[in-house]
């Protein structure tokens, strides 16, 4: 597919009228749809169904902890500086890795492993060498240029003569957190990070051989104005990372404690944050970067945007994401796992976590088994959140339906957006405009089962969720 920029001068009353809670579809169903009633015997269903299929594998591990609250964090992590902690958690990852590595034994070596967190430079370069030996021995790790080897690192807690020693792991590309460098902002949100400290790590990854850098931005914070994130953007342009991620801050402290120490009346606006997305676009298109979706840009020649064009983009926990197809596990505390059919997450407290893995059992907290219909409308908006477009033949030749018939009420539902111009429907199709590509996850809800058809109209929509805009 093509590339076109965006059109940012998007209506304010536009944004409002959509800008309602609404999943982010990183997965579908989504994780308010996991239950207790998926038990290990239907994980290990998955895990024979999956090596039936000769599904590649990817991994994901959750290290939670961090030295300091960041205030606008909506993540699972725990705040230590408790060295005896991080081990104690070291520990029973590693049985994890053993545990589930005898399920998966004799598959194609993982190409795309990600550490997330919490901050997982919180471990030192002896224990992530542990977990990445570990891992090479359970599950084998790809030594391919092509591979995807990705940490999450803070800069404030990572010397830059240290990101060789994440090089010579295996690592190959790192994401780095900076949301904003206006120290008013950072002083608002519990951040004080200057951009000396970042562009030094990125300097001293680029010598290491780290092949791609991503930056991560958030717009919406407090104290947040056009003229400081124009700064900050004009810095990460600067410093050239082969991709950026701008989220949207969701303020929801009834959910997230830490947020309650953020003044809501220093949030930006509704029309302010608008204006501070519009700005991330056309600032970061002008230098040449491609709107992936919601909130990934990357370079022309980075493997997102090639996944992009080709049709292979995919979302998973972590985003938008290459590798599609590939059956995702996740590893630690209140990780997810995308095997075959099925979603299920690990323990959401550590004491949960550790008591599983005393008694040598899998963490398992919850999950799902998609029906036929969950796999149809996953694909769907799978389609819409990755492609920008339904080829309506395509389905009924996959999954043996009539679309039209099929998808009524949704079709019906996205009527009010045609006639905002955000999707076009045809007799075969439905495609997302340029305008409609700020609001994807508006084009997807109607097709949520787990909503309703209704899903345009705000009241039907839960609070767990953020705000589309």
């Amino acid at each position: 597919m093509n590339c076109p920029n965006l059109d940012t001068t998007l209506d304010a009353s536009l944004v409002e009228r959509y800008d309602r809670p609404g999943p982010r579809y990183t997965s579908y169903p989504t994780a308010a749809q996991f239950n207790d009633g998926f038990v290990a015997s239907d994980y290990l269903a998955a895990v024979q169904r999956s090596r039936d299929a000769g599904q590649a594998l990817s991994l994901y591990l959750h290290l939670p902890f961090c030295a300091s609250p960041c205030f606008y964090c909506g993540c699972t992590r725990v705040i230590s500086r408790s060295a005896a902690t991080g081990e104690r958690y070291l520990l029973r990852l590693l049985r994890e890795i053993e545990l589930q590595g005898a399920l998966f034994s004799g598959r194609e070596p993982v190409r795309q492993l990600h550490f997330g967190g919490g901050t997982p430079n919180y471990f030192n370069l002896q224990q992530l060498d542990q977990l990445m030996q570990a891992l090479r021995s359970r599950f084998g790790l790809s030594e391919s240029p092509d591979r995807e080897f990705s940490i999450e690192v803070d800069p404030r807690a990572l010397a830059p003569d240290a990101v060789a020693g994440l090089a010579a792991l295996g690592i190959n590309r790192i994401s780095v957190g900076v949301q904003d460098f206006d120290p008013q902002v950072q002083a608002a949100v519990n951040r004080l990070q200057s951009y000396q400290q970042t562009e030094q790590l990125l300097r001293a990854a680029r010598a290491a051989g780290i092949a791609s850098i991503s930056v991560d931005l958030i717009y919406g914070l407090p104290r947040q104005s056009l003229e400081g994130f124009g700064r900050t953007l004009d810095q990460v342009i600067a410093l050239a990372p082969e991709r950026v991620s701008a989220y949207s801050y969701a303020h929801l402290p009834q959910l997230f404690r830490a947020q309650n120490q953020i003044q809501a009346n220093e949030l930006p606006s509704p029309p302010e944050k608008l204006a501070l997305l519009q700005l991330t676009v056309s600032k970061l298109q002008a230098a040449g970067y491609v709107y992936i979706g919601m909130d990934h840009f990357a370079r022309p020649d980075d493997e997102l945007a090639r996944a992009l064009r080709d049709g292979t983009l995919q979302r998973n926990f972590q985003g938008y994401s290459t590798q599609a197809g590939a059956d995702l596990i996740g590893l630690g505390m209140s990780a997810i796992s995308r095997i075959a059919d099925s979603y299920s997450q690990n323990a959401k407290t550590l004491d949960g976590y550790y008591a599983a893995l005393d008694r040598d059992q899998l963490p398992l907290w919850r999950g799902l088994r998609l029906s036929a219909d969950d796999r149809l409308r996953r694909a769907v908006i799978e389609a819409i959140m990755c492609r920008t477009e339904v080829d309506f033949a395509e389905f009924e030749r996959a999954y043996d339906i009539d679309f039209p018939h099929y998808f009524a009420a949704a079709l019906a539902a996205l009527r009010p957006l045609e006639a905002d111009g955000l999707v076009r429907l045809r007799p075969g199709s439905l495609q997302v405009t340029a305008q409609g590509r700020f609001l994807l996850r508006a084009v997807a809800m109607p097709f949520d089962a787990y909503l309703g058809a209704a899903a345009p109209d705000a009241r039907a929509t839960p609070a767990r969720y953020s705000k589309l805009v």
